[in-house]
């Protein structure tokens, strides 16, 4: 099985384990050696898969967004340019958040689940969820705001305090565009190392993915059966349309009202970068293809391509972000864990973070998704459902992310002056 693609393997994982899961179910409920195999073959591989992603959350997200602040901020960089690319990252993520998080309350893809099921499954949610869980029940409102602010970044890390590391590393990136030196560049290269390194790690701890799929979905249908095909399909419908909308929606009207462009002009002239996005599953892999067609078939200045489109490789994930927010909400539904407004709050703004800091390349969102189940006490477990329907899921978000660049960059590019729109940095 090594020669076939890792999709294929996934694909193959998720079946393996739903056909296992549903025979166990229908033939085998009640068996004593169903639940020892669960407990202490099933579970377990896919107890080691959660821990590998979080061991890599807290060094990715860190490395990202301090890359990322950075980045925008160089004087050397267009410093105006970079505000305005900003400011258009954090306005259409947030949209787009917004949009996947009111079209899942709407539609509610993960209810249905039986009461007794569901609380069988939060009684077997692994021991750091329910710890965490149990540790943010009497803390207050106020007290998240201010939390937000670290007393120590190293105990919120350890702490899993995700939103309190973000805020930390904005600041730090912050500070390092600021001081100009040869030990921040030092601090800066090294940041950089540690964000290859993680991308590597993940490349490494995605190839565990199918045989953790098998694993997660056999423990999860052998207790469910067919009622959970029901609820992935609900769920993949929910994704999809949110990303149309988000698409076929609010791409149109930004372009037509602040870019000056038809939609279907730019549609028809993008054509290439959309399908490379689809084929790839990668804002990375698509970089070139988006640079082409961004100067050459959208007419956009070569510095403002270079550098929207760049940048927002890394950092503009609109669809990214839209399928964190689903998607926690999704297994909050599933597991019957109930999310208040203020907390759906802050899960909106850690996906528009998270958004920032995902990996451009597939599965990066994962280590972002697994940490932020597990902050509000949503069983990670349930992150096997997800990854056994990923491959098209995040074809179609990629196809979102790049064309979120190219929006982006037609917008940018129309604000910028005529004459200054010439040859642009290498």
């Amino acid at each position: 099985m090594p020669t076939l693609p890792l999709h294929t393997r996934m694909l193959l994982g998720f079946v393996v384990g739903v056909c296992l899961g549903l025979v166990a179910n229908l033939m085998f409920a009640e068996a004593a050696w169903l639940e020892a195999l669960v407990k202490y073959v099933a579970d377990p591989v896919g107890q080691v898969f959660l821990r590998l992603l979080f061991m890599l959350v807290i060094p990715l997200v860190f490395s990202a967004l301090v890359l990322g602040v950075v980045e925008i901020g160089d004087p050397k960089s267009l410093g105006r340019i970079g505000g305005k690319t900003l400011a258009w990252i954090l306005a259409v993520t947030t949209i787009a958040v917004l949009i996947g998080m009111v079209t899942v309350n709407v539609i509610q893809p993960g209810r249905g689940i039986p009461p007794e099921l569901a609380q069988e499954l939060m009684a077997q949610t692994s021991e750091r969820a329910s710890q965490i869980a149990a540790g943010r029940e009497a803390v207050s409102g106020i007290d998240v705001l201010l939390n937000i602010v670290p007393r120590n970044p190293v105990q919120a890390a350890a702490n899993g305090d995700l939103i309190a590391v973000m805020f930390f590393a904005l600041m730090f990136g912050i500070g390092a565009t600021v001081i100009r030196s040869d030990g921040t560049r030092a601090f800066v290269a090294a940041t950089q190392g540690v964000y290859d390194i993680c991308l590597k790690l993940i490349d490494w701890v995605i190839q565990l993915a199918p045989y953790a799929v098998a694993a997660l979905l056999f423990s999860i249908t052998s207790k469910l059966g067919f009622d959970v095909l029901v609820q992935l399909a609900r769920f993949v419908g929910t994704v999809l349309l949110a990303l149309g909308i988000h698409f076929f929606v609010v791409f149109p009207i930004l372009l037509r009202v602040f870019g000056g462009m038809s939609p279907l002009a730019f549609f028809r002239n993008a054509q290439p970068a959309i399908l490379t996005a689809f084929s790839t599953s990668s804002s990375s892999a698509t970089l070139p293809t988006t640079l082409k067609v961004t100067e050459e078939a959208l007419g956009v200045p070569r510095r403002v391509a270079r550098f929207v489109c760049t940048l927002g490789a890394t950092a503009n994930m609109n669809g990214t972000a839209l399928f964190e927010g689903i998607t926690v909400l999704f297994l909050a539904q599933f597991f019957g864990v109930e999310l208040s407004v203020f907390q759906q709050a802050l899960v909106l703004v850690m996906c528009i973070l998270g958004g920032v800091g995902a990996a451009g390349v597939p599965g990066g969102s994962l280590p972002v998704i697994a940490m932020i189940l597990a902050m509000f006490g949503i069983p990670p477990e349930g992150i096997g459902l997800i990854l056994g329907v990923d491959r098209l899921l995040d074809m179609c978000r990629t196809v979102v992310n790049v064309g979120g660049d190219m929006v982006g960059s037609v917008v940018i590019g129309r604000s910028e002056p005529v004459d200054r729109g010439t040859a642009g940095p290498a």
